[in-house]
């Protein structure tokens, strides 16, 4: 198989990346991408630091196996399929999957902290930013949080004040310069989408 084409999409907490690829993937079939996550490679909780609260902080680069990660989109990209256990987000009504990743033309690697990671950066052939404007994501984060996981909005604001906003500042933000494209999602990133399906069809057309 030819080597595949490993694009990077990261962006701030609720900066719309799960949208943006969800819309990216619909525009190819199982045969030709990949997604790959992040989200799937968190510690167990009883590895992940505590804040001087005592509150479990998530959005620390110490929270996540990067090496694992790594590792898995090495195989990804020399062709071997690889599994890896679905990380539920501590909510015990989901029972986890053993979730099959499966070399294709092109593969996707998603989270916050993939530009941070050397040892991910460097396999990456493209790398996105998605970005968005403070109050927006964080109004996201809210209707996700309660939505999705169960979090009151104590929790939520504790969390983004605590954790979220300062890891973006110090780890994230700062990637933004690496990135070879910026799409803005403050209200929509339908042109950006579009400009990156057009680049990666190009890349698996014969």
């Amino acid at each position: 198989m030819k080597k595949p084409f490993i694009v990077g999409i990261t962006g701030g907490s609720a900066s719309g990346k799960t949208y943006f690829l969800n819309s990216l993937m619909g525009a190819f079939g199982e045969d030709e991408i990949c997604l790959i996550s992040q989200d799937h490679y968190y510690r167990s909780r009883n590895d992940v630091p505590v804040d001087e609260n005592g509150v479990h902080n998530f959005d620390l680069p110490s929270a996540i196996n990067h090496r694992k990660y790594a590792e898995h989109i090495i195989d990804l990209r020399e062709g071997k399929t690889v599994e890896q256990l679905e990380y539920t987000f501590n909510n015990p009504a989901i029972i986890p999957q053993m979730l099959t990743f499966r070399p294709t033309p092109i593969i996707v690697v998603e989270g916050i902290f993939v530009f941070y990671f050397k040892e991910i950066a460097e396999l990456l052939d493209l790398k996105i930013f998605i970005d968005a404007k403070e109050h927006i994501k964080l109004k996201r984060r809210i209707i996700r949080d309660q939505v999705e996981r169960g979090y009151d909005l104590t929790d939520v604001l504790y969390r983004w004040e605590n954790h979220v906003f300062p890891t973006y500042e110090q780890f994230i933000k700062p990637s933004k310069a690496d990135a070879d494209i910026i799409i803005p999602n403050n209200r929509h990133f339908h042109r950006g989408l579009e400009v990156v399906k057009a680049f990666l069809k190009s890349k698996i057309e014969p």
